[in-house]
């Protein structure tokens, strides 16, 4: 009985050994590109480049200043706004000074 005992504990092992050492590796192979190969692609193309970010670059300028305009727009309503709000706080103000009085 204890030699079924330790040939099954063997078992055991020998399976989870396996079984670990078999999910641990993939079956996808990795491939690494050359780090010469991308120098030699964004050689010949780097006049293009420049012209696109120079492009890309006016074009976030211009998109930029149209925010800046839109956000001066609101804070120009919320600066009147605030002003309306204080000229109604002191005409609160005077209506409750009145109120004691009367």
């Amino acid at each position: 009985m204890n030699t079924l005992n330790s040939l099954f504990a063997a078992f055991l092992i020998v399976t989870a050994s396996w079984t670990a050492t078999s999910s641990a590796q993939s079956s996808a192979p990795i491939i690494v590109q050359p780090a010469n190969a991308l120098a030699a692609t964004t050689t010949p193309s780097r006049t293009t480049a420049t012209v696109a970010d120079a492009q890309s670059i006016s074009a976030a300028i211009q998109t930029l200043e149209k925010i800046k305009a839109a956000n001066d727009e609101v804070l120009a309503k919320q600066k009147a706004a605030l002003e309306k709000l204080d000229e109604l706080k002191e005409a609160a103000d005077q209506l409750q000074i009145f109120a004691k009085r009367g």
